[in-house]
């Protein structure tokens, strides 16, 4: 029992951690050939949006809203890719702790 304890524990320590580096990592979607660009934190927080002026056409507002989705959309896969390597390992070893949702 107490060496369960020990590795719950050391496995929340090694989530802690790769939650703190999620938050502070930053990753970057694109879309139009990088006329739209789009920068979320590994936690999914959205952080800026860039937007080249050769992407604004006041006649075509609807082509740089969904490039914007796209480059967001993009981002957010990136974030989720990201999160999977930094909790994948962490998660994987809970399964040997009989925990519910692990």
């Amino acid at each position: 029992m107490q060496q369960m304890l020990k590795q719950a524990q050391k496995m929340q320590q090694q989530i802690a951690k790769a939650q703190a580096e999620l938050a502070e990592a930053e990753v970057t979607g694109t879309a139009g050939g990088g006329l739209v660009t789009a920068t979320v934190s590994g936690a999914g927080e959205i952080k800026s949006i860039k937007i080249d002026p050769k992407a604004v056409d006041p006649e075509d507002v609807e082509t740089l809203e969904d490039l914007v989705v796209a480059a967001l959309h993009n981002a957010s896969e990136a974030a989720r890719q990201l999160t999977e390597q930094k909790m994948g390992p962490v998660a994987g070893g809970m399964g040997g702790l009989g925990l519910p949702g692990f």
